[in-house]
């Protein structure tokens, strides 16, 4: 029987024990592998719970328990998930993670440390939350070449969006909402203002070039910025509006970045909705490859916290190598990465567009009369926020993917 210790009993760490306990003997009838819940670390006791007496407040009492073979870190933040991290796998315990902020920042770290102690450190849950995305990189798209990736990320943005598009709302009305549905948390900056997708995308392009992708050197862009007006125009050009994480090999450099995007209904991520997300992947042999799913939630992102539970007892005494070192990744710098844009300008604005941008095709509104729009050619991202910083009838711009 292999043990197991859950860090953090909030909504993922109770998810790992519901999937674990509920889905015991299919686990053990596909795998042969009988895996049981040991302790459940947290400040907090759960009286009357089902898991009551597997709560334990001491992590000393799992370090040293020889039992425990594998510990899953649901804690989230950074300081105190790195440390019982890094303890576990010193103790040749392996550790499963749901926290892309830990992941993020110290995944060269404690994938060191696990083989240095012949165990795995996995995340298969910090990115993509259900979504089996880091598991098909690194065994399953081996053969080739990964060129580039380009994913909606975020569940609450990708939920905002879609009211916004779907129903013509304004951006504070749709994050009211999301809030009242508890989609997005009383303070939702790390999802709107992109940061959250952003480690993401930072993470993925990592495994994409095996270094290490800084995330506090990505350009992050997010959506407050969006309104029901851009949908507008997205509407009659035949496009939507995606918060995308998009990352390529240019070279031996790495162009990441996230930003809000017009996106083509024939691109495979257009028909990805409400709080699922899409992750596509290019290889040079296979081409596209489409990854969908729930890209959030409690059971969902459990889901993938226990697929890795069960990876790592299939291979007990073996370490699962993962291809992200520690160097650092030669990153682009936003300035030199290429788009085209949409830009609004206000409706007397045609000379001063020429002047900057030659001739161009508008598109105009009837029910905005005062404004128009029109695309630029693809051009580097400085020559284009040069020429747009000196347009004075400017309102606002938004990349092509």
């Amino acid at each position: 029987m292999i043990k197991v210790a859950i860090f953090g009993f909030g909504t993922v760490g109770s998810g790992v024990a519901e999937v674990l306990d509920v889905n015991h003997d299919e686990i053990l009838k596909r795998t042969g592998i009988d895996i049981e819940v040991k302790y459940i670390l947290d400040l907090r006791d759960f009286p009357g719970h089902k898991f009551e007496s597997k709560v334990v407040h001491d992590i000393d009492m799992i370090i040293n328990d020889p039992e425990v073979l594998i510990c899953c870190e649901t804690m989230g933040g950074k300081r105190v998930a790195y440390d019982y991290s890094r303890r576990a796998l010193e103790a040749g315990k392996s550790v499963c993670t749901s926290n892309k902020e830990l992941v993020e920042a110290f995944g060269p770290e404690l994938i060191e440390i696990a083989k240095e102690h012949n165990c795995s450190y996995l995340f298969e849950a910090s990115v993509g939350g259900g979504i089996p995305i880091i598991r098909n990189i690194m065994n399953c798209i081996t053969a080739d070449k990964i060129e580039s990736i380009t994913g909606i990320l975020n569940g609450t943005t990708n939920y905002m969006l879609t009211k916004m598009d779907r129903e013509g709302a304004d951006y504070a009305e749709v994050l009211k909402e999301a809030q009242d549905m508890g989609y997005a948390e009383r303070n939702p900056e790390a999802d709107v203002e992109g940061h959250d997708a952003g480690r993401k995308i930072a993470i993925l392009s990592s495994l994409m070039c095996g270094k290490n992708v800084a995330y506090e050197n990505l350009y992050v862009e997010g959506i407050t910025s969006i309104t029901s007006v851009d949908f507008m125009y997205a509407r009659k050009l035949g496009m939507s509006i995606k918060l995308l994480g998009q990352s390529q090999m240019v070279g031996d450099k790495v162009a990441a970045m996230v930003s809000p995007c017009l996106v083509k209904k024939r691109h495979p991520l257009y028909m990805v909705n409400d709080v699922f997300n899409g992750i596509l992947v290019h290889g040079n042999m296979l081409g596209d490859a489409m990854f969908y799913g729930a890209g959030a939630g409690k059971l969902p992102t459990a889901s993938a916290v226990c697929a890795d539970v069960v990876a790592v007892a299939q291979s007990m005494g073996k370490h699962l190598s993962c291809n992200w070192s520690a160097e650092p990744a030669k990153q682009m710098s936003v300035d030199d990465m290429t788009k085209q844009f949409l830009v609004r300008v206000k409706a007397d604005s045609a000379a001063e567009v020429n002047a900057l941008f030659g001739d161009v095709t508008y598109i105009d509104l009837e029910s905005q009369p005062q404004e128009r729009a029109f695309m630029t050619d693809v051009m580097s991202e400085k020559e284009f926020a040069d020429c747009y910083a000196k347009l004075t009838g400017a309102i606002s711009r938004i990349r092509i993917a």
